[in-house]
């Protein structure tokens, strides 16, 4: 649209009614930004697994994001818009094409168990994976079943009397009756560990990120969890609330307590939505080199030579 407007004259237009004197535009970034999202050189197919999927802009700002993110690597993106409680019934038939799997926030229980399952996917089958705000919660709770054996993990939001919750109201938000605009909101500072991925992803210790929520990560489980390899990158500056996790032994795993899709522009695709699709690149080259050598095994090679000729 920015093009088109300049096409046709709008901008001096404007320069003119307002008596502003300024150069001429320079749109070559822009240019290179529609071109790479109009026609980029790659394409990889990211899963979008969330409960509102008929209502396309109910993850707008996610989407946008991750063109933004791609665009910067002159690729394209295929969503692949899954309904989570589909994932309830099975995952592999759904899953196995994808080069990446995030997981957006939201509220409430039903589909949980759908997004558990895809956070327990990607994470045992390598795949680049991107939790948001209950996106990173629900890994947490496939991470504690699943991997750290505490069998009856959950938050406390999906069961008020969970045995192991995993995720639990935050301590503020426990008298709270009256709820309307009692989250915790806004713009918070999140201090990041160093030597972890996310410090190399933001490249520095220190971020300001947009948050909307109630529950937390349970900090009584972080060393039991942490010895199974589940990393917390980020804490608030006092180190009382995890803001960002990541797995020791994956690529990319990373779930972040907040909304990074609020910050992310097209000239500055955020850095957890950037190392995501470098993540999903990495991935998809690699499969593609592991099925052409597999194509021209030796095994592969003698298998066509037994073929009968027609």
């Amino acid at each position: 649209m920015p093009l088109s407007l300049h096409a046709e004259g709008l901008d001096q237009l404007v320069c003119d009614l307002l008596h502003l004197e300024t150069p001429a535009p320079d749109l070559a970034d822009w240019r290179k930004f529609v071109e790479c999202v109009v026609s980029p050189s790659k394409r990889i197919k990211i899963a979008v697994v969330g409960k509102y999927m008929e209502v396309r802009d109910a993850y707008k700002s996610i989407y946008e994001s991750l063109t933004h993110a791609a665009a910067s690597e002159d690729c394209g993106i295929d969503l692949k818009l899954i309904d989570a409680e589909s994932l309830e019934r099975g995952v592999d038939s759904q899953l196995k094409d994808v080069a990446g799997v995030l997981v957006p926030g939201g509220f409430g229980a039903r589909g949980a168990e759908g997004k558990i399952n895809a956070a327990r996917y990607a994470r045992e089958h390598k795949i680049p994976y991107l939790g948001l705000c209950l996106g990173m919660q629900v890994a947490t709770i496939e991470f504690a079943r699943n991997a750290s054996g505490i069998k009856h993990a959950n938050s406390t939001e999906f069961d008020k009397n969970a045995a192991e919750p995993v995720i639990s109201l935050l301590e503020e938000q426990r008298g709270v009756r009256n709820k309307g605009g009692s989250m915790r909101l806004g713009t918070w500072p999140t201090k990041i560990v160093k030597g972890t991925l996310a410090e190399k992803l933001y490249g520095g210790i220190e971020v300001t990120e947009r948050h909307r929520h109630r529950y937390e990560f349970n900090m009584k489980y972080r060393d039991r969890m942490n010895a199974e390899g589940f990393v917390i990158s980020g804490t608030s500056p006092d180190g009382t609330l995890a803001e960002l996790i990541e797995l020791r032994d994956h690529a990319y795993f990373v779930g972040c307590q907040y909304h990074p899709e609020f910050q992310s522009k097209p000239n500055k695709p955020h850095p957890l939505f950037k190392g995501f699709i470098q993540a999903c690149l990495r991935r998809q080259t690699t499969r593609a080199t592991h099925a052409r050598a597999d194509q021209e095994s030796p095994r592969r090679v003698r298998e066509r030579e037994l073929v009968p000729q027609r």
